[in-house]
């Protein structure tokens, strides 16, 4: 299968380990299913970058890189962040991802394979003309940004996972003077409500994140809040 590898999606992410991952679900899931929702997310997000044919990096903190190269398929790419937090990992990732041939980066999170294919394909056309591209969440933070350089000033450590870490993100681009592309609103799983909608739309459309699906589907989640 031909790879572009003038187009990088790097899946910002964590070793699958218990209480390292997705742990505002724990109010309502036990961490041994938080732990194995996470690898279906993350394995049907590679899913999702494989089949667009773009070049995959899986960028972690520091320290959880072994764990990472050992669970995923040996063609994706293992990226150790510089420094601590989000804000940090999306700076270090594209300072080590661009490059001088201008090749398009656009940074994903993990818990959004249910994306469709195409919205992810717009973000990197929005590339070849706008110098950032952004993908806002439903409850105000984003699930992807994208650019073809560095911009290190765009990511505010205090408002990630706020409300407003969208629109920090904006104004820091707009004082930048960016063009700015917006991609279609979205939602990831963060809290038990997320994963209660997504099991909703999975049980119409398993075919979306098939491992999410399935695994869903064997807890019995019915999309109404009940297991």
């Amino acid at each position: 299968m031909h790879r572009d590898d003038d187009r990088v999606l790097g899946i910002m992410m964590k070793a699958p380990r218990p209480g390292w991952v997705k742990t505002r679900l724990a109010t309502a899931h036990p961490t041994e299913r938080i732990v194995a929702l996470y690898r279906a997310l993350v394995e049907d997000t590679v899913d999702l970058a494989r089949a667009m044919r773009v070049s995959t990096v899986a960028v972690c903190p520091g320290g959880d890189e072994g764990d990472v190269a050992a669970w995923l398929p040996h063609d994706v790419a293992v990226l150790s962040q510089q420094g601590v937090g989000l804000a940090a990992g999306l700076r270090s990732a594209f300072a080590q991802l661009c490059s001088d041939s201008g090749r398009r980066v656009i940074l994903f999170n993990a818990d959004s394979p249910h994306l469709a294919a195409g919205t992810v394909e717009s973000a990197f056309n929005a590339l070849r003309t706008d110098d950032l591209v952004v993908g806002p969440c439903d409850d105000g933070g984003y699930y992807l940004v994208g650019a073809k350089r560095p911009y290190p000033a765009l990511f505010d450590a205090a408002a990630m996972g706020r409300e407003s870490a969208c629109a920090t993100l904006l104004a820091a681009a707009a004082r930048l003077d960016l063009r700015v592309a917006l991609s279609a609103e979205h939602y990831d799983v963060d809290v038990p409500g997320d994963l209660t909608r997504l099991a909703a739309e999975l049980a119409r459309e398993p075919a979306r994140a098939r491992r999410t699906a399935a695994l869903l589907a064997s807890w019995g989640l019915d999309g109404a809040g009940s297991v």
